[in-house]
């Protein structure tokens, strides 16, 4: 661990409203400074955990993972705090995944995700808190000069995590802030509550405030010229070294020392790659393997009935059939993929008995007898010389993965189905990452910078348009003369293209996945 300074405060693009930093930019900025550790900490939400998570331990950089979660004001809906929640080890992670799962299915109020702080009377172990800064209950409280409540609110969450709860402080250059550090410490001095110095990331480098400003308008709707938009972010938010956090906390040391201190009491391990099906009822006594293997015969058998109605010709052909169908059962129970050959074959075959069109399957499980069997396919492998091996390799251990296709009109019912037979907390329906692509961030851009429509249109055309491959505003002005000389002429088009190849690629929304869902062998909360 680096001794100095370790950030325990990021957005990421994952944060969607306000992050302009990219996980990988965020993870090389921690290991060129000597920085042992990092925290990933969007707002409301996890989504960047796992790719944080890899990222940052390949690097060599210890990845802590967190939220910066609103907690609900009781007083006023519309004013939530905000609370920062860092998971010290798997309990804690698992405790936050419950907690920011309930507050979006819950508790939302105009499109926030807020926790409910009586949840946090349920338990908190493994989650150290901190008060969230000029943001937070206690640091609100100071600021309107009402120390009796903010003791009081600083002591009901140091009883709520006993010995994880820290004063936070922030420096960023906002209005306010020298006065909620001055209070804050005055606080910690009088409740023995130890203080920690954040600083609150939107940016890597100074030089992309104003990209980070274009994303908050893109995403509130604002223009950058707007006199009456909100401006709480200012150009200091960006990636600061240990060095500059040093000399700004030079008067608190222990606020940079507890910020090492909060870094080594996080130590999470996640385990990753490792398939977790759920449990698939059978019939009593009976295993996965032995149960996945009577449905295969008894589904070969009909097979075979159908394609080969002379009982003369199916006897001939059943030994080639039977087989095959042994070897590939063999497969799929030593590799351990039984349960997941059954799940598939329950739904599609349910979906099928309640008159729901399902395709015939494609890609390389069609080239499976079993799945033919059970249903899951509808296509003879043997007849077209499809090989099991592209399907399901013991050299090339990877989970199978059936293309299916679901009519949308009953693709509802069937998931419906799913979610009733394994529990509705262990069922959902994936999150989908909507990106910047180029023509679409010069259209943003174009908006906040006050074009008009005609004009961004006009620009945004010149990005050729190549069914299937995504072009990027580079590949454009290699691939169309016109955009590189109107780039080279006019000095407004030049700062429009600089702006969005700052923001080109990011995160811009979040939505619901069509038809994929995932399903766990229990809540949900435990495994993602």
């Amino acid at each position: 661990m680096s001794s100095g300074f370790v950030h325990l405060r990021l957005h990421s693009e994952f944060s969607i409203v306000d992050g302009l930093v990219r996980i990988d930019d965020a993870v090389k900025a921690a290991a060129a400074d000597g920085q042992g550790a990092l925290a990933l900490t969007d707002s409301a939400n996890l989504f960047g955990a796992v790719r944080f998570y890899v990222a940052a331990r390949k690097a060599g950089v210890k990845p802590i993972l967190g939220c910066d979660a609103w907690i609900t004001n009781p007083a006023d809906r519309d004013q939530p705090h905000r609370l920062l929640l860092l998971a010290a080890d798997r309990a804690g992670y698992r405790r936050l995944c419950e907690l920011v799962s309930r507050a979006w299915l819950e508790n939302q109020h105009r499109g926030r995700a807020q926790i409910r702080l009586e949840w946090f009377e349920a338990g908190t172990d493994g989650l150290i808190a901190l008060s969230g800064g000029p943001q937070g209950e206690v640091g609100q409280l100071v600021l309107a000069g009402n120390f009796e409540a903010a003791r009081a609110a600083a002591r009901r969450l140091a009883a709520l995590f006993h010995r994880r709860f820290y004063l936070e402080l922030q420096r960023a250059g906002r209005a306010g802030d020298e006065a909620c550090v001055r209070g804050t410490v005055r606080l910690a001095r009088e409740l023995g509550l130890p203080p920690v110095a954040t600083h609150p990331i939107q940016f890597i480098a100074r030089s992309d405030f104003t990209a980070h400003e274009a994303r908050v308008c893109i995403a509130e709707g604002y223009t950058l010229a707007d006199a009456r938009r909100p401006r709480a972010f200012t150009e200091e938010q960006y990636f600061k070294s240990r060095a500059e956090m040093q000399a700004l906390f030079a008067d608190v040391p222990a606020a940079l020392a507890n910020s090492v201190e909060i870094a080594r009491r996080c130590n999470l391990e996640l385990e990753l790659g490792r398939p977790r099906l759920p449990e698939y009822p059978t019939p009593p006594g009976v295993t996965l393997d032995e149960h996945c293997r009577n449905l295969a015969q008894q589904g070969l058998t009909r097979r075979l009935a159908a394609l080969f109605p002379d009982e003369a010709r199916r006897a001939a052909e059943r030994p080639k059939y039977g087989a095959r169908l042994d070897m590939e059962l063999a497969t799929i129970a030593k590799m351990g993929f039984s349960g997941y050959f059954l799940i598939v074959a329950d739904f599609i075959n349910w979906a099928k008995s309640q008159g729901i069109p399902v395709g015939p399957g494609r890609g390389s499980g069609a080239g499976s007898l079993v799945a033919y069997a059970l249903g899951i396919t509808d296509l003879d492998p043997l007849k077209y010389d499809l090989l099991f091996e592209r399907f399901l390799n013991p050299e090339r251990v990877s989970m199978p993965d059936f293309d299916i296709d679901f009519c949308q009109d009953g693709r509802d019912r069937v998931i419906e189905y799913v979610k009733n037979k394994y529990g509705a907390a262990s069922v959902s329906q994936i999150a989908t990452f909507g990106t910047m692509a180029a023509k679409a961030v010069v259209r943003d851009v174009g908006r906040v910078m006050e074009w008009n429509y005609g004009r961004t249109d006009e620009l945004a055309k010149m990005i050729p348009f190549q069914p299937g491959k995504l072009i990027t505003l580079q590949m454009a002005r290699e691939m169309e003369p016109r955009l590189a000389e109107r780039e080279q002429s006019d000095e407004e088009t030049r700062e429009l293209l600089a702006l969005a190849g700052q923001l080109e690629g990011l995160t811009r929304n979040v939505g619901m996945h069509a038809g994929g869902v995932l399903i766990a062998p229990g809540k949900l909360t435990d495994f993602c």
